[in-house]
């Protein structure tokens, strides 16, 4: 595969918002791809027929090698000898696979900055970054280069880059999409995402993947699509989540919750989700620690054999999750027990919850030191919400005047997928965050 380093490009014409791009203004496809070329015909007509998608460097596609952002891990490994499950139901259902595009070294990012192949040009704010790790995956989306993009999602990784792109992202109910054949992360935490300009495709899409994920009846016949379409009825807001951003992005995203339909102030709770004395700083290191296991259960051997190169920040965590003692991550798996029986029980199959899904718009590119470093600590606090509760997140673009792109969250109870979609897609069709 071709891992050049592609040169960036920027330009002005996209800040205003995401409209279809041309190869005579970004001959480099604005550096979301690894391999532009790789193609995938449609196996047969169905729902996504017509639609083209692009997939993150990380799922395997037979014949080809995924090199998860990073050179050693490439040079490591073999073509795959099958295609991901995941994929092949996309193409069983008439869309057409257009390229593998870029990532943060091995997911272990949410920045989209690779120090050896570059970093994709954010279409919506050529200054700033394109969030990780699926980064060629949002960029493409957002550049028009495809209909919509397959990523992953382990701590944020579909959510963050779909808020600073300005995109449509979901992030399923953990299991629900197969991740066979994708390179795992952290197992119990990783899934199939994706992302679009178009909120009806994101629906359509999950339709695809998630079918057959629904439930049966005692006769063995599908349960039948009203129950995914029936509005949701429990409405609530969780008040740690929403003191994150800053006071006029929250007022914006605020404003814009208040204009759907169910979501005017007398319609919803605000809740705290937290324990007294407990805080989402709490949760968000509960799952650094977590992940940060099954990080090293996954790769430590890959890890010590190979001696990978890795780039700035992402030799560090590696190193910190190695370091990692499993006995003494009691208190962790307890919180985590805790969090996704309390959130599973709140929600139901009634209820939703409102986040902002990033705590702003992308940050500057190169942003390093304590700024940084704390912008990713509200991020991690915002992501771990579905990440330890393994449930549905959808997350809606809101642009501010400045053209900025900030992203608007629901999270829906377990396996309401298909129901959080359609409900998605009811409500913004008419972009009505626009």
């Amino acid at each position: 595969m071709n891992h050049s380093n592609q040169e960036q490009t920027e330009t002005s014409a996209m800040k205003t918002g995401p409209k279809k791009t041309t190869d005579a203004l970004q001959p480099n496809h604005w550096g979301a791809y690894v391999n532009a070329d790789i193609r995938l015909p449609a196996n047969q007509a169905g729902s996504l027929s017509g639609l083209t998608f692009a997939v993150k460097d990380v799922f395997n596609i037979q014949g080809e090698t995924s090199g998860a952002g990073n050179p050693d891990w490439l040079r490591t490994h073999d073509p795959a000898t099958s295609t991901a499950p995941a994929l092949l139901t996309l193409l069983e259902n008439g869309a057409i696979l257009e390229g593998s595009t870029q990532t943060d070294e091995l997911m272990y990012s949410l920045n989209g900055e690779n120090a050896h192949y570059g970093t994709p040009t954010n279409p919506l704010a050529s200054d700033r970054i394109p969030g990780g790790s699926s980064s060629g995956s949002a960029v493409a989306a957002a550049a028009g280069l495809v209909d919509f993009a397959i990523g992953t999602d382990t701590g944020g990784s579909v959510r963050i880059p779909s808020s600073y792109c300005g995109l449509y992202g979901f992030r399923p109910t953990h299991g629900a999409v197969s991740t066979e054949g994708v390179i795992p992360l952290a197992h119990s935490f990783d899934t199939v995402g994706w992302m679009s300009q178009d909120v009806t495709i994101l629906r359509n899409v999950g339709n695809a993947l998630l079918k057959k994920k629904l439930l049966l009846k005692e006769n063995g016949s599908e349960i039948t699509t009203e129950l995914d379409t029936k509005p949701f009825t429990q409405f609530f807001i969780a008040t740690e989540a929403w003191e994150l951003p800053e006071a006029e992005d929250c007022s914006l995203l605020l404003s814009t919750l208040h204009g759907i339909e169910g979501w005017q102030p007398e319609g919803y709770q605000c809740i705290n989700l937290t324990e007294p004395g407990e805080s989402l700083a709490d949760w968000s290191a509960a799952f650094r620690v977590l992940q940060g296991l099954e990080i090293a259960h996954e790769h430590s051997d890959w890890l010590t054999k190979e001696r990978p190169t890795f780039g700035p920040g992402i030799a560090e965590r590696f190193e910190w999750a190695c370091s990692l003692e499993k006995s003494a991550s009691e208190a962790e798996v307890k919180l985590r027990a805790r969090v996704r029986r309390n959130l599973v029980d709140l929600l139901g199959e009634e209820g939703l919850l409102a986040i902002p899904t990033a705590p702003g718009p992308a940050p500057l590119l190169g942003l390093k030191g304590p700024e940084a470093e704390a912008y990713r600590a509200k991020t991690m606090q915002l992501s771990c919400i579905a990440g330890l509760s393994g449930l549905p997140q959808v997350t809606v673009p809101v642009h501010r005047l400045d053209g900025l792109p900030l992203g608007l969250s629901f999270i829906g109870g377990t396996n309401t997928d298909l129901r959080l979609l359609h409900w998605t897609a009811k409500q913004f069709a008419e972009e009505v965050c626009r």
